[in-house]
């Protein structure tokens, strides 16, 4: 059972590992962290449709441990992240929630689901997840009554009226969007939002359906964004796709495909001397373009270790490759897709030319992720045996640098290559960049060679 808990959530399949006992164990010993800060928690659904017995399952174990819980129903994650930084009115007086738990699969197949975790307004990931799995396993025969009682409040409702008050300049504005929700979470609260502002839109499968029938909601698989991209060719001037849950975002318009990193370097120039986090996967063009106006910092992968690392630093903005854009800079400083969303919007109100811009970049050559297969018992010997081996050849392979901070992330003086473990499947993560469609074929086959000799190393 230990698998289901994950360095960033809990995720695993329902009705198998994501069982009655498992989930209510679940709810009471989370329960128990929550009460040592206060009384109430939120939880909300996505569009799965196994999350409303989860949520049964959860809150019989929250109240268990003498949790108040505040429920939000159907509504895409960052929703849940919003209540953890506002007041509901509940019994004649204001509280402010001391945790929330989504119930999502975010972007994972339709039988899966699991939980995003917040206490104190700060991610509960790694060890702390860990340490939870342990307690539930140690008490897999405690008996927990279904006890479902909760208090309703209007999270969706809260979140749209603050984003249309922030975005109330955006009003009537018709940039020829279509906007691609996939069948997930996001469009329950992308809907109002537009209608509220009044802003026309081109919509693809805002209904609410967790069996996905028109695609599969992860935008950062291109095969997932047919549909969109045949609204551009007939009309649409930009397009928006959201994965299962809402915290990842897409966005396209009619010529390029603008990835989490490229995003990130457009939103710092909106700042006046930003500080920029990225992850280890982030294209050099943004780090370099970031230190030209501001600072720029390179971390963990991870939607949690970006939360953390932006609220140590207090930087402007942290981003990830894959859609994942967390705004500290007038926002609460966790990743809201929706809200990345607005901010494009009033990029593109206020002239900003995305085609025009990225034209300006230096040309480099890049992959996607590959993922290389191997075991989750060997993922993490394979990188470490793979650092030494390199550090040891340093000067054969012609290396400038080598970063460690997660995985390898290897610098020449024309590219780079990064490899690191998953921490949620047992696969090695790899991408290249370099100046030259030759450069990165070289630091391919070199990086690659190196991870098959780490592999043989490792047995």
């Amino acid at each position: 059972m230990q698998h289901i808990f994950r360095e960033y959530d809990i995720r695993g399949i329902f009705g198998e590992e994501l069982t009655e006992r498992t989930v209510k164990l679940i709810g009471y010993f989370l329960g128990k962290k929550i009460k040592q800060i206060g009384d109430y928690a939120v939880v909300t659904y996505d569009a799965r449709t196994h999350s409303p017995r989860l949520s049964d399952w959860l809150v019989s174990g929250l109240n268990a441990a003498e949790v108040i819980v505040l429920h939000g129903g159907m509504v895409p994650t960052p929703v849940n992240y919003f209540c953890n930084f506002n007041t509901f009115r509940v019994g004649g007086k204001d509280v402010e929630p001391a945790g929330g738990i989504q119930i999502t699969g975010s972007h994972n197949p339709p039988e899966y689901n699991g939980f995003k975790i917040t206490i104190g307004k700060a991610p509960f990931f790694g060890e702390q997840i860990y340490e939870l799995g342990r307690e539930v396993e140690k008490n897999g025969a405690m008996a927990i009554a279904t006890e479902t009682d909760a208090i309703e409040i209007d999270a969706l409702g809260a979140y749209v009226d603050y984003l249309a008050k922030e975005f109330a300049h955006l009003e009537g504005f018709d940039p020829k969007l279509a906007i691609d929700c996939g069948n997930g979470a996001a469009g329950v609260a992308i809907d109002p939002l537009l209608q509220r502002l009044n802003i026309p839109a081109h919509r693809l499968y805002f209904e609410p359906d967790g069996t996905f029938p028109n695609h599969h909601p992860d935008p950062s698989i291109e095969a997932n964004l047919a549909d969109l991209k045949k609204m551009l060719e007939n009309g649409a001037d930009y397009g928006f796709a959201f994965d299962g849950d809402g915290d990842r975002i897409a966005f396209l318009s009619r010529k390029y495909n603008f990835k989490g990193d490229i995003l990130a370097l457009f939103f710092a120039r909106t700042m006046k001397h930003p500080t920029v986090i990225g992850e280890v996967k982030c294209s050099q063009i943004m780090y370099d373009g970031i230190d030209a106006i501001g600072k720029a910092i390179m971390y963990k992968t991870g939607h949690s270790n970006l939360k953390v690392k932006l609220k140590e630093t207090g930087a402007d903005l942290a981003a990830e490759v894959s859609g994942h854009i967390f705004f500290n800079d007038r926002y609460f400083g966790y990743d809201d897709a929706i809200y990345a969303m607005m901010r494009i919007l009033e990029m593109l109100r206020n002239g900003f030319d995305f085609d025009a811009e990225y034209e300006k970049l230096p040309r480099l050559y890049s992959t996607d992720e590959i993922k290389v297969p191997t075991t989750d018992a060997k993922k993490f010997a394979i990188v470490d045996a793979l650092k030494k081996m390199l550090e040891a050849r340093k000067q054969e392979l012609g290396i400038k640098e080598i970063v460690t901070i997660d995985g390898v992330r290897v610098i020449f003086e024309d590219g780079w290559g990064l490899v690191r473990a998953s921490n949620t499947t047992p696969i090695l993560v790899t991408r290249f960049e370099a100046v030259s469609e030759a450069s990165l074929d070289r630091i391919r086959t070199v990086m690659n060679g190196c991870i098959e000799e780490a592999k043989r190393a490792v047995g």
